[in-house]
């Protein structure tokens, strides 16, 4: 187990004693969101330490005392302003992360300090516009107020404290000094979606399927790009935007939409966490299917939308939307039509590839049914495979997501295809099978990888089918149709079933004279007993015996 998984575990048991009746759901807000101001006062203190912002200090472990020194009266608000146009936020003196915890610790600590805490955090926001987007609400889903927390205002506060210890007793970096609570994040999001059943497909992307997108989208780009973009249009808590940055030499702008608030918020901790400044994340808390998001308005005044290197996402899957008939002029679905009330499945994706870079790469996680269901489905997907949009059909295991136990599919699509034809890999049979949930092995996703760069045919696993193939399957993409997957019984060796009846006839032979030899030792008195006997052994080919 590493450094990081361990110190996970600990948190975890820990925060399971104390969250009493609260769902891991609900108690997760509280750690993640405490987890989350603890490492912005951390990189605070940082800032002001590397910047020699502060007088006369040589470590950083003097800097919080130096800043209540300095910081005071008169002076607070340029130190504020200076810190928040640099990091975007600002933390008082009497709220670092070092002061709660001191006051914690001595027991001076008062009922309202934490709701004082974050209304300061919040007033401190309007001191630099451009990142208000950024932090604005990201703590609003932890409820001060929230009876499962206590009854009183008094043990809502000590239950707050008892949070705050758990936050504070972790190292976050490993024995070598590196630092690690970007991983322990990482593992704290998986491990509650893992404890949220069905709710968990809501924010959380399993890091195999992730990687497996991320590479997909990520092979044919430009690697010398200064600064390529990623948009995930359903982003959750943000885990598949951080998985393309592994795949990219230089640092990714990201932009990310997520419809659940809280969720939205997660994502923005998430990224933060994980060393992304509030300058190079736009994320959007809104309806991707209802309005259309990003956009840029050119010097005319006119939107454009806003075109991205890699689209990544993993939508819930066939969801009902409103597919009103005035979203056929929507710019994002006017050539290929509307998919069903019932189904959003394809307005998601038009969605990522109306926002799709002309040289760019899109890898979408959707349920099979896209493949082969009919009637407006069947036209857009049509429409898609005339146009060349649709690169790759990649068949995923069942039960790899919290979710759903149903088995999905990848699709990549791209603009500037240079081939008319499809790959198809059928990759459900490659996973390691547990308890609760499958997942992809390192040597799955490789050979996914690999299948998919070489493009070309392997028996039972992936096909090439040309346009005219599919033409001729009238554009049902349904795996099946193209990677046959049946292993043939072995022929039947007639001689060796001929030798081994033989065998066999021999045996029965030797073990009925056996039996008739046991017989024929029995006697009995009753004359009944024995013409049941003689019978048997007549039966076997044997005389009878007296």
């Amino acid at each position: 187990m590493t450094k990081a998984a361990d110190v996970t575990s600990q948190i975890w048991e820990m925060a399971n004693r104390l969250r009493g009746n609260m769902d891991a759901s609900e108690y997760r807000n509280y750690i993640l969101g405490f987890m989350f101001y603890r490492y912005l006062s951390e990189r605070q203190e940082k800032y002001l330490f590397e910047n020699q912002i502060l007088e006369g200090i040589n470590s950083i472990e003097e800097v919080n005392e130096e800043y209540a020194k300095e910081a005071n009266g008169d002076e607070l608000p340029d130190y504020l302003d200076d810190i928040a146009g640099s990091l975007g936020y600002a933390i008082e003196p009497k709220y670092t992360w070092k002061t709660i915890v001191d006051k914690v610790n001595s027991s001076t600590i008062k009922p309202d300090t934490f709701q004082n805490m974050f209304d300061s955090f919040n007033n401190n926001l309007r001191l630099n516009s451009r990142a208000t987007q950024d932090f604005t609400g990201v703590f609003n889903d932890m409820n001060l107020n929230n009876s499962r927390l206590g009854t009183t205002t008094a043990t809502r506060a000590k239950s707050l404290t008892d949070i705050v210890g758990i936050i504070d007793q972790v190292s976050y970096k490993d024995e070598s000094g590196k630092d690690i609570l970007a991983d322990i994040y990482e593992f704290l999001i998986a491990m509650f979606a893992g404890n949220s059943g069905k709710k968990a497909g809501e924010f959380y992307t399993p890091h195999q399927v992730s990687e497996v997108l991320a590479k997909l989208a990520t092979i044919s780009l430009d690697q010398s790009d200064p600064k390529p973009s990623v948009y995930d249009f359903a982003c959750g808590s943000g885990s598949l935007l951080l998985t393309v940055q592994e795949e990219i030499n230089n640092k990714v702008l990201y932009f990310g939409q997520e419809l659940n608030t809280t969720t939205y918020n997660l994502a923005r901790m998430n990224l933060m966490m994980h060393g992304v400044p509030y300058d190079r994340m736009t994320l959007n808390n809104a309806d991707t299917l209802e309005e259309d998001w990003p956009s840029k308005t050119d010097a005319q005044g006119i939107e454009h939308p806003l075109n991205f290197d890699v689209v990544v996402a993993n939508p819930p899957y066939s969801q009902p939307w409103d597919n009103n008939d005035r979203k056929l002029k929507d710019p994002r679905f006017k050539d290929y039509g509307l998919a069903p009330k019932t189904k959003a499945d394809y307005a998601f994706l038009l969605h990522g590839l109306y926002h799709l870079d002309q040289s760019g790469t899109m890898a979408i996680v959707l349920p099979h049914g896209v493949l082969f269901r009919g009637a407006k489905e069947g036209k857009i997907r049509e429409t898609l495979l005339k146009k060349n949009q649709i690169d790759a059909i990649i068949g995923l295991p069942a039960g790899l997501f919290y979710s759903t136990g149903i088995p999905t599919v990848v699709l990549v699509l791209k603009k500037n295809k240079t081939n008319r034809n499809v790959l198809f890999i059928d990759a459900s049979k490659g996973f390691e099978k547990g308890k609760r949930q499958n997942s992809l092995r390192d040597e799955d996703i490789n050979k996914i990888i690999d299948t998919y760069k070489e493009r070309k045919d392997v028996e039972r696993y992936a096909h090439v089918a040309s346009f005219d193939e599919i033409e001729e399957n009238d554009f049902n993409l349904n795996i099946p149709r193209y990677v046959d997957t049946f292993v043939p019984e072995p022929p039947v060796d007639l001689k060796k079933v001929a030798a081994d009846l033989h065998e066999t006839n021999i045996e029965i032979e030797k073990t009925q004279k056996e039996l008739v030899r046991m017989l024929k030792d029995l006697t009995s008195d009753d004359n009944d007993i024995m013409e049941g006997l003689n019978a048997i052994i007549k039966e076997l080919g044997e005389e009878k015996h007296d």
